[in-house]
């Protein structure tokens, strides 16, 4: 059940509808959309979900779709299933065309087993090829009967032709001897009247020849003649061409006999072909938002992860603004949130793009969210939104919203789905807000699931006290003084009036007294959720530094590691090369004092001046040896490591930042360095004393200020780079910079629009794109979406 009557207006439906019938190719597509319906038969939902992402993929990623000549029959094929009518040439010029789009559908599907839905839908589509050659040998491309479409036929136009060509050459002659006696002007032409070949003469040589005058200009100075000569010939044209006309009744009549038993067939047929195009409409619409195959459970549960409103989405689009993506979770323990926060802070958007995206689904179109998202299925959604004040059943804006709490009161059950937008309002605030916070009891005990918006603190307060029911808040930026548009659940939001007050620039004194007139304790109330937020907000802040400086570090440390690593390995090689050469040059004064022995007795020098020689040598030697067994007994040495426990000062080896030992497991060692804490290994850290005064780490600082850039270019990035209109350089240097950017926070697909024209711009890109190492693949975007002017780029 869907509630009220004009629920699809409410909530934006109808948009919706509109802008898929714009991307259907045939009436019987447009109706189908306009009889798309709500329906909470799951399998009937899976089955429109998955024909429809089947198409989207095939409209994306596969060969193109035949997308020509969607041609609505239906109505011909009615009337001629009546005996002894027949198929005008027109119609069987539009009956040939569409017949092969089916027959193209069959056979796209026939040979490919990963679109299992759409196969299952086509496999009926087949045409028998000899209907196709019959309406072949009839009619041309042209949409024209054949001269050969029978033998008669093909005598008639012959002597047709003959005839034409006679009237022609006659015509002429009779010009030319009507032109010599100056009764038209030189550059007359003959034309054509009511079917007739005639000459145009002057009004006043009218009589001066002979023929039937067939019309007159709309000045009446000149008339239109038949000459004499070329009357008969006409008139034995006209007969031919009426032999013609009841032959080619004849043909079609024949061929109209032929397929009259097929014609329900051929009417099943076009009932597929429409429905081809409905899917394929509501494949191009949710590409245009990038809707996404959400998972589909039987039963009540939302869980949106990146979801947006379709319609806020495009208009966003449209304007190069980027919309900021809801997440939010319904399910048996929490089933009612209730959103507050300031106003025009997003709440209503948030409230409708739930109903919408929800009611989408159950008319089988696939949804803007992420792919983690899981929806359920509701029996019944009723919304309450808006002002709906009624002169003509004499009901206020209030009357009105209870009249509709009413029916929610009475057919709500646990499959149900509502929604209020400013729950309460509308009435004096204590007793609207006491009403309202009894019926959202009431439709928490029918365990209804829902969603509502306030200003009311009494509703905030049974959220947060009732069981089923959770708060939720629209985050607002107190520094800027505006809204962020982002909902985070579990906790009231406060409804910053004061200070939007304040920023619009209603004077300091009226704030003042507005206060006073508050009373402290909804005042420090307001003032406690929007110091909380602040709270919250920088913490979140922090956090998510930590986390970047802590993979820092983790990183220098596998890092540094891995250099120490390489550097041992080094030392290693160099001490053992050195020996070697420490031995090779031993050996080599081995030699050296050999050769001078040698040599100093081959000069007889005396022996005593021998001895000693040889002696400081071999001192010599004595002390090369020992020096590298030094060196080597040093190397082979253990290294001892200090003992590190708890409360102690170290460092990380290679670093100067002093942090302290907080706890220990085995070789698992926490460090405290001020704003944050690491854990790494013993063998990575050396002791040392206490630093005074110390600050926080530079580290952190930077990778705050790292973080916070990061998280600007993510919010800001955008999913595809126009560069049409630039130099080859200037759109090079972009491209390579959106490249960096994308990979930098880990966008996996792109866009790059370079346009069209002569191909420059697009190839310089291509070799661009084929020797970055970072991409994955590049391929032109689908024909239906820029084709060679836009190139789709992966990473990997």
């Amino acid at each position: 059940m869907i509630y009220p009557k004009d629920f699809k207006t409410k909530i934006g439906f109808d948009q919706i509808q509109e802008k898929i019938i714009s991307y259907c190719l045939s009436p019987l597509g447009v109706q189908y959309v306009k009889k798309m319906r709500f329906t909470a038969d799951y399998n009937k939902i899976v089955n429109y979900i998955e024909q429809t992402s089947e198409l989207t993929s095939i409209l994306l990623f596969d060969t193109p779709f035949p997308s020509q000549n969607y041609f609505d029959l239906t109505e011909t094929l009615k009337r001629i299933k009546i005996p002894a009518t027949f198929i005008e040439e027109e119609e069987l010029f539009e009956l040939n065309l569409s017949l092969i789009t089916i027959n193209k559908i069959y056979h796209f599907f026939k040979e490919k087993e990963n679109y299992p839905y759409l196969k299952e839908l086509s496999d009926s589509l087949e045409i028998d090829d000899n209907i196709l050659k019959k309406i072949n040998d009839i009619i041309d491309e042209k949409g024209v009967i054949k001269d050969t479409a029978s033998s008669n036929l093909a005598e008639i136009r012959n002597q047709l032709r003959k005839k034409k060509k006679s009237v022609d050459i006659t015509l002429f002659r009779s010009l030319d001897a009507i032109k010599k006696d100056g009764w038209a002007a030189d550059n007359s032409t003959p034309t054509i009247r009511n079917g007739r070949s005639v000459i145009p003469i002057p009004v006043s040589h009218k009589r001066k020849v002979n023929g039937f005058i067939h019309d007159e200009s709309s000045t009446g100075q000149t008339v239109y003649i038949e000459p004499t000569q070329v009357f008969e010939l006409n008139n034995h044209i006209r007969e031919l061409q009426s032999a013609e006309r009841r032959e080619i009744i004849k043909i079609l009549t024949q061929f109209t006999e032929e397929i009259r038993p097929e014609i329900d067939t051929f009417s099943r047929k076009y009932t597929l072909l429409g429905l081809f195009d409905f899917i394929r409409a509501k494949a191009r619409y949710s590409i245009s938002i990038e809707g996404k195959k959400p998972t589909i459970l039987k039963k009540p549960h939302i869980y949106l992860e990146g979801a947006r409103h379709p319609l806020l989405y495009e208009a966003h689009k449209k304007q190069n603004k980027s919309i900021v993506p809801l997440n939010l979770k319904l399910d048996i323990q929490e089933r009612i949130l209730v959103i507050t926060g300031p106003n025009a802070g997003g709440k209503s958007v948030c409230l409708k793009t739930v109903g919408l995206i929800q009611y989408m689904l159950q008319c089988g179109l696939l949804v803007p969210v992420n792919e983690n998202t899981k929806l359920g299925i509701f029996r019944d959604i009723f919304i309450n939104i808006g002002d709906e004040q009624s002169l003509e059943n004499d009901l206020s804006t209030y009357s009105s919203h209870l009249f509709h709490l009413k029916n929610f009161l009475q057919k709500t059950r646990k499959e149900s789905l509502f929604l209020i937008d400013e729950f309460g309002a509308g009435t004096e605030p204590h007793l609207g807000g006491a009403i309202a916070e009894a019926v959202l009891e009431e439709l928490n005990q029918k365990k209804s699931f829902g969603v509502i918006t306030t200003h009311y603190a009494n509703l905030k307060k049974v959220a947060d006290e009732v069981d089923g029911m959770i708060n939720g808040a629209m985050l607002f930026d107190t520094k800027k003084m505006s809204p962020l548009y982002i909902l985070k659940m579990g906790k009231p939001g406060s409804s910053f009036a004061f200070e939007i007050a304040e920023k619009i620039g209603l004077p300091k004194r009226v704030i003042k007294k507005a206060s006073q007139k508050t009373g402290h304790t909804q005042l420090d109330f307001d003032k406690q959720l929007a110091q909380l937020e602040i709270d919250k907000r920088e913490l979140d802040k922090q956090q998510t530094g930590l986390k970047v400086a802590d993979n820092f570090l983790s990183e220098l440390i596998d890092k540094y590691e891995n250099l120490t690593a390489e550097l041992e390995s080094s030392k290693k090689k160099i001490i053992a090369n050195a020996n070697k050469q420490a031995k090779e040059i031993i050996l080599n004064s081995n030699k050296l004092i050999e050769n001078t022995i040698r040599d100093i007795k081959q000069v007889k020098a005396e022996k005593e001046k021998t001895k000693i020689i040889r002696k400081k040598l071999s001192s010599e030697k004595d002390k090369i040896i020992a020096a590298e067994k030094k060196l080597q007994k040093k190397e082979e040495k253990p290294i001892t490591k200090e003992k590190i426990s708890v409360g102690s000062y170290v460092k990380i080896k290679g670093q100067d930042n002093v942090g302290k030992v907080i706890d220990m497991h085995r070789n698992k060692v926490i460090v405290s360095f001020d704003s944050f804490n690491l854990t790494t290994t013993k063998g990575q850290l050396e002791l040392t004393k206490k630093q005074k005064n110390t600050t926080p780490t530079t580290l952190t600082q930077n990778y705050s200020k790292f973080s916070d850039a990061l998280n600007k270019k993510a919010a800001n990035f955008k999913l595809s780079l126009d560069v049409r209109g630039n130099r080859t350089e200037e759109a090079l240097s972009k491209t390579l910079q959106y490249i960096d950017d994308s990979i930098l926070i880990g966008i996996h697909e792109v866009e790059i629009i370079h346009g069209k024209g002569d191909g420059i711009l697009r190839s310089a890109i291509h070799e661009l794109l084929s020797n970055t190492k970072e991409v994955k693949t590049f391929h032109d975007q689908h024909a239906d979406s820029g084709g060679h002017g836009v190139t789709i780029v992966t990473f990997k």
